[in-house]
C-alpha cells in the first residue's frame, strides 16, 4: 500500500495564522480590565470577553478585510505568506511559497479549495473538508463581532494548567462544523492555544508575541505541531509563521476569493487527445514507464499518491532536493519528504511541464514488492486527465478532459475529494461505508480502526487473528482478515469480498473521517475510469469479476531477498507456524521448486490459489540450511456468516 499522507506543512489551511483548516483569528490580546465570563460553564462568555479583549468591536466596525504578511518555516524550508481576510463574511485566501514551492488556499463563502504546488486546484467538498471548512470560517471571525452571529455549541469551560499558565479551556462546534477546542489565558483572557483532531492526531497551535495595531491587540506569531496517539511529536511536523505587517483593507470583490482555474502544464501530445500506456500488475499494482527529463523510470501509479521519486531516482535524474518534512503512508513511522521540481513528466503521450516531486525512501517496498520502483505518479496525473484502468488487458488511457467520452453502460458512481483522494459511498453488508479510491492498494477492503470499533466488525466477521496484511510507506501493516458478504458499489453487489480489520492507532488507517479503502483487489474487477472534474468513477465489470476473492493460505508474508523467499511474518496457529518457520527463516524451495524459477508476485499468487490441504515442501537456507519441513495449506478466514 503506497497511500502517502500530507505533510503538515504543505496540508496547512494558512489563511490568517491557521493551520489545516483551523484557523486561528488574528486578535488575541486582552486589556487588564477585560470581563470576566458570567459563569465557570459559559463558553460563549468567553468568546464575548475575547470580543472585548481585540478593542471591543469598535476596531472591526471600520474594518472589512484585512491583509496579513509574514513569513512561513517548516521541515528546513521557509518562504513567504501573504493573506486576506473577510471579518464580516469570513471568506479568506492565502498565497504561499515554501521553498521550491509555491501554493494557495481559500474559503469563498461556501466551500474551500486548495491549489496544490504542482498547480493543480481542488474544491475541498468532502463532508469532513467542508466541516473544516465552516470551523475555519467561523475561526477567521472569531475576533470580531460577526462570528458572535454564527450558531455555535459549547461544551462546559474546564480549567487547566499548560506551559506554566491557567487556562479556561473550551470545545466549540459552530454549527455544520467541526469541534475545535479554545484556550483562553484565565488572567488576560488571550486565546493561547487551539487543539483539533487531524486524521489520527490532534493538531495544536500555540499563539503569542501580542502587539498593539491601531488600537487592537493582535497575534504576531503562531507554532503548529501535530501530537499522535501515543502523545509523540515529530519536529518534521512543525510549522511556524510569524507575521510582519497587518493592515486593514477595503471590501475585495468576491473573485479574491474564488477558487482560480488550474494553470495549462499538461497535455496530450497526440493530437487526438488520447494516449494509452501499457502497465505490469504485480501484486494488483500497477507499474508503468515514465520518461522524466529524457530519463526512463519505473514507477507506480497510484490514485492515492503525490508525485514522489526515491532519492536514488531523484540522484540519476541530478534534481536539486530541498527540505526535511515527514509523511506517512499505511505503516506507522513517518519518513522524511525533500521537494523538488523536475521539468517535465511524460506517461505515454501524457506530459507535465514543471511538476514537484516528493523525495522519499520508500523503504522495503522493492523487496516487499519484488520489483523495483523509482517513484510514484498519481494524483497530479488523475486531476490533469481522464484516467482509465483496464484492468483486464492491462493498459492505461488518459485522455484529454475535453476529449473525454464517459464508457457506455458503466456503473456511475459519484465520488467527492478528501485532499488528493477520491471517496466514494458504498454499502457493506447494509452498513453505509464512505471509502477512499486506491489503485495503490493490493487488498480488496480495508476498513479503518475507527469504524472497525464502532461497528464491531472483529466480532460480527469473526476475526480473531491478528497479522501482517499489507506493507507501505511507513512499514509493516497489521490487522485482521476477514471475509465479508457483499460490497455493493451503486448497483453494483461485488460479493465474499475479502476484508482487512484494521485495528491499531496510527497510520493512513487510523483515520476516523473514513469507514476504509478500496483497494486493486476489488477495483482489478473493472475497467475503471475516473473524472475527476465531474467526480464520477465509471465501472465497466470484466472477465475476472465473478472470479473468488482469494486469501493467502500460507500463514506468512514473506518477501523477495535474492534467490531466496524471507519469511517476515508469521500468522499465529496458520499454516508455516504449524510447519515450524519464523520470522527470519529463508526459505529456498518451495514445493520442490527454486524460488528464483517465478517472481514473488507468482509465489504469492500459488500461495493463494493452490488448495486448502495442500502439502508443499519447504527447504531452508541461511542458518536452516537443509532443512526441510511440510507446510499445509489452509484457508485462513472463515467463510462469511
Amino acid at each position: 500500500m503506497t497511500r502517502l499522507t500530507r505533510n503538515a506543512a504543505l496540508g496547512c489551511s494558512l489563511h490568517l495564522l491557521g493551520c489545516a483548516g483551523s484557523g486561528v483569528p488574528v486578535p488575541t490580546g486582552a486589556p487588564a480590565n477585560a470581563p470576566a465570563p458570567t459563569s465557570a460553564g459559559d463558553g460563549a462568555s468567553l468568546v464575548a470577553r475575547f470580543l472585548v479583549a481585540s478593542g471591543g468591536g469598535s476596531y472591526w466596525d471600520s474594518v472589512d478585510a484585512i491583509q496579513v504578511d509574514g513569513t512561513i518555516a517548516a521541515g528546513g524550508l521557509s518562504g513567504a505568506i501573504s493573506s486576506v481576510n473577510d471579518t464580516r463574511t469570513c471568506r479568506s485566501v492565502s498565497h504561499y511559497t515554501l521553498g521550491p514551492v509555491q501554493g494557495a488556499e481559500g474559503y469563498d463563502g461556501k466551500q474551500a479549495w486548495r491549489q496544490d504546488p504542482g498547480g493543480e486546484v481542488v474544491a475541498l467538498d468532502a463532508p469532513d473538508a467542508r466541516q473544516k471548512a465552516v470551523t475555519a470560517a467561523w475561526m477567521t471571525c472569531l475576533g470580531s463581532p460577526h462570528a458572535e452571529k454564527r450558531t455555535v455549541s459549547f461544551s462546559a469551560v474546564r480549567a487547566a494548567d499548560d506551559a506554566g499558565r491557567h487556562w479556561q479551556v473550551v470545545d466549540a462546534t459552530p454549527e455544520g462544523g467541526r469541534a475545535i477546542t479554545l484556550w483562553f489565558d484565565a488572567e488576560t483572557g488571550l486565546l493561547g492555544r487551539t487543539d483539533e483532531q487531524e486524521d489520527s492526531d490532534v493538531q495544536t497551535t500555540r499563539i503569542d508575541d501580542y502587539r498593539d495595531v491601531d488600537g487592537a491587540r493582535l497575534a504576531f506569531h503562531q507554532i503548529t505541531d501535530r501530537t499522535d496517539s501515543r502523545g509523540q511529536t515529530d519536529p518534521r511536523d512543525r510549522v511556524e509563521v510569524k507575521v510582519a505587517h497587518i493592515a486593514p483593507l477595503a471590501m475585495p470583490d468576491a473573485q479574491a476569493f474564488a477558487m482560480p482555474a488550474m494553470t495549462a502544464t499538461a497535455r496530450i501530445v497526440d493530437g487526438s487527445g488520447v494516449t494509452q500506456v501499457p502497465f505490469d500488475l504485480l501484486n494488483n499494482h500497477i507499474y508503468a514507464d515514465v520518461t522524466i527529463d529524457g530519463t526512463r523510470l519505473r514507477v507506480l501509479v497510484d490514485t492515492g499518491g503525490a508525485n514522489v521519486l526515491t532519492p536514488s531516482a531523484a540522484a540519476r535524474l541530478g534534481a536539486k532536493i530541498e527540505g526535511k518534512l515527514a509523511g506517512r503512508g499505511v505503516g506507522e513511522q513517518q519518513v522524511d519528504v525533500g521537494l523538488s521540481h523536475v521539468g517535465e513528466v511524460r506517461l505515454g503521450g501524457a506530459a507535465l511541464s514543471r511538476p514537484v516531486f516528493y523525495v522519499m525512501d520508500l523503504g522495503d517496498l522493492a523487496p516487499v514488492e519484488g520489483a523495483q520502483s523509482d517513484g510514484l505518479v498519481g494524483f497530479e496525473m488523475f486531476r490533469r486527465f481522464r484516467v482509465t484502468v483496464d484492468y483486464e488487458k492491462r493498459v492505461l488511457t488518459l485522455t484529454d478532459p475535453a476529449k473525454f467520452q464517459p464508457p457506455a453502460g458503466a456503473q456511475v458512481v459519484p465520488f467527492e475529494l478528501a485532499d488528493r483522494i477520491p471517496i466514494v459511498e458504498a454499502k457493506l453488508d447494509g452498513m453505509p461505508v464512505r471509502l477512499s479510491v486506491d489503485t495503490g492498494s493490493r487488498a480488496s477492503l480495508t476498513m479503518n480502526s475507527p469504524f472497525v470499533k464502532q461497528n464491531d466488525l472483529v466480532s460480527r466477521y469473526g476475526a480473531t487473528t491478528e497479522t501482517v496484511t499489507g506493507w507501505g510507506v511507513g512499514g509493516p501493516e497489521r490487522g485482521r482478515p476477514a471475509r465479508a458478504g457483499t460490497l455493493l458499489l451503486g448497483d453494483v453487489a461485488v460479493r465474499d469480498v475479502v476484508v482487512d480489520l484494521f485495528t491499531g492507532q496510527k497510520g493512513a488507517d487510523a483515520n476516523p473521517d473514513l469507514s476504509g479503502n478500496l483497494g486493486a483487489g476489488v477495483l482489478r474487477r473493472f475497467t475503471v475510469s475516473f473524472d475527476y472534474d465531474a467526480r464520477k468513477m465509471y465501472l465497466v465489470p470484466n472477465a475476472d469479476f465473478s472470479k473468488p476473492d482469494l486469501y493467502d493460505r500460507s500463514g506468512m508474508w514473506v518477501i523477495a531477498d535474492g534467490d531466496a523467499l524471507k519469511v517476515v511474518a508469521v500468522t499465529p496457529g496458520g499454516p508455516a507456524e504449524k510447519a515450524g518457520l519464523h520470522e527470519g527463516d529463508r526459505i529456498a524451495k518451495l514445493g520442490g521448486e527454486g524460488i528464483a524459477r517465478r517472481s514473488l508476485a507468482e509465489w504469492r499468487v500459488r500461495l493463494r490459489e493452490l488448495p486448502a490441504g495442500k502439502h508443499l515442501a519447504v527447504t531452508l537456507s541461511g542458518a536452516g540450511a537443509g532443512k526441510t519441513v511440510d507446510l499445509v495449506l489452509a484457508d485462513l478466514i472463515p467463510a462469511h456468516r
